[in-house]
């Protein structure tokens, strides 16, 4: 879940001390001199906007000049999820018996919500020193801190609360999932602050040794709710992160795991396995095309890489047979050839219109459906993504609240989690350096 970075924390410990005590106190409103214009990206180099909206980018290919009714939207969409931050540093999206309640203080707080958001203001230029957001993000790094350091070593789930909407409709571990893919996020941006990131790292390692624990026998995760797919595909997602950055993650673990989402979608029949996705079919195959990312680009560069060397003809398709004669062994033959046959397949499944609407309308489920089709585009360096973008940007537009905010209108009907949601999607092009790089490992 990964374009634009998280947040830079204090650097000494004095620093960190005093960061501590501003992150609990004061009010969550932004301090904005003008209300109309906020600044979105609080560095340089690197900001998720300018390269969202076409100032820079490490790769021209995947230049995009941003239309402004698309910056407007997503300005709209800070402003109203950083009012929504409560006291703790967290966010919520509230109990799944009672949905009705859209007032996102009048919900409990929860470490899966809270890292969605924390991600979202990562992505769209906030930094822990630096950013119209700062002290929001700040509030959300110590608040998932607390919740982690906190949780007892024999406790597989790293909060008390239960029954929330993410919960009953992703899986019940789903909070140690997302709060693992905030703090994959945030390493590229403590390595002047040690103390923090020494912290971040150890919470880092106990949420990636949970969820391995929790993994059942056929890859996906144990707890799975109405649409435990995505519980599955997310946490193959952030133990794929969570292992470039360093954290103790078993190969084993994660060859299941992708097993597991590419397992859902066959390639000769095109039919989808929808058994855990609440009989969507939107839901697994973006797990699938998730999954397939990395070795279908692998793939994809070995390919290029032998033609250019006269290995292989100009025309030469990818096949089992052309994989070995180029040096794969024949099980990595086969495993990568099926890799890319399901990614090829499943990515334009996962964009047709029909295969959009999900379940005929928008909840929280459809938001992160889009947000892993975008990633996997990019993570395979696809030049499709541009098309993609223009799409979903488009509808996601229609569909924003007066206020700033979305929500969903079924399931995941939260509009803090669709509003972050929404957000980091909007925003995916910052992170293309780190989706790329992701790609390569």
């Amino acid at each position: 879940m990964k374009t634009c970075k998280i947040l830079n924390l204090p650097a000494l410990i004095s620093c960190c001390v005093l960061l501590l005590g501003f992150s609990k106190t004061g009010s969550n409103e932004p301090d904005l001199h003008d209300h109309d214009h906020i600044a979105l990206c609080g560095t340089p180099k690197g900001c998720v906007f300018k390269t969202v909206f076409g100032e820079e980018s490490s790769d021209s290919s995947f230049i995009y000049n941003t239309p402004q009714n698309v910056v407007n939207s997503i300005e709209s969409g800070l402003r109203w999820i950083a009012t929504a931050q409560q006291n703790n540093g967290g966010w919520g999206a509230g109990s799944h018996s009672m949905q009705h309640i859209k007032d996102p203080h009048a919900v409990n707080t929860d470490p899966a919500t809270t890292a969605m958001v924390g991600m979202a203001l990562l992505r769209t230029g906030n930094r822990l020193n630096s950013g119209t957001y700062s002290k929001q993000l700040n509030n959300a790094l110590h608040y998932l801190i607390d919740a982690v350091e906190s949780t007892p070593k024999n406790q597989l789930k790293i909060t008390t609360e239960t029954n929330t909407q993410i919960q009953s409709k992703l899986g019940e571990n789903i909070d140690a999932v997302l709060t693992l893919q905030f703090f994959s996020n945030m390493m590229d941006h403590l390595d002047d602050h040690s103390d923090l990131k020494n912290r971040v790292k150890n919470c880092m390692d106990i949420c990636a040794d949970k969820i391995q624990k929790l993994q059942d026998h056929d890859g996906s995760l144990k707890g799975s709710g109405w649409a435990g797919v995505l519980q599955s595909a997310l946490a193959n997602n952030a133990l794929e992160s969570a292992q470039y950055n360093g954290a103790k993650v078993d190969d084993d673990v994660l060859k299941r795991s992708r097993k597991y989402q590419k397992d859902n979608y066959d390639t000769r029949s095109g039919k989808v396995n929808t058994s855990k996705g609440a009989g969507i079919v939107l839901y697994s195959v973006s797990g699938s095309v998730r999954a397939s990312a990395k070795e279908a680009r692998q793939v994809k560069e070995a390919m290029r890489k032998a033609k250019a060397e006269g290995k292989l003809g100009k025309n030469a398709k990818v096949s089992s047979e052309n994989l070995i004669e180029i040096g794969f062994s024949e099980d990595e033959a086969l495993d990568y050839t099926t890799a890319y046959e399901i990614y090829e397949s499943s990515k334009n499944k996962a964009q047709d219109d029909q295969v959009m609407r999900g379940f005929g309308n928008n909840g929280g489920e459809e938001f992160l459906s889009y947000m892993q089709t975008g990633e996997s585009l990019i993570i395979n360096k696809d030049e499709g993504w541009k098309t993609w973008y223009d799409n979903i940007s488009g509808r996601l537009i229609k569909i924003q609240n007066n206020d700033g905010s979305w929500n969903g209108h079924h399931c995941i009907t939260s509009p803090v989690f669709c509003t972050a949601t929404t957000l980091l999607t909007l925003s995916i092009n910052n992170d293309i350096d780190k989706l790329i790089a992701l790609g390569e490992k």
